[in-house]
């Protein structure tokens, strides 16, 4: 039941990150504080629809 979701950087536009979660248990979209290289620094990356 594990889905695989792309992580986009909200201030840059950047998908720079790939991961999964469990669209049973959580339903709603992943948002989560990553590192963006670009940028350099630690940003929040949202679930890409």
């Amino acid at each position: 039941m594990r889905e695989q979701v792309i992580f986009k950087c909200t201030e840059c536009g950047d998908e720079n990150y790939i991961g999964t979660r469990n669209k049973k248990k959580h339903p709603e979209k992943m948002e989560v504080r990553k590192y963006c290289p670009r940028l350099r620094k630690v940003t929040l990356h949202k679930e890409k629809k």
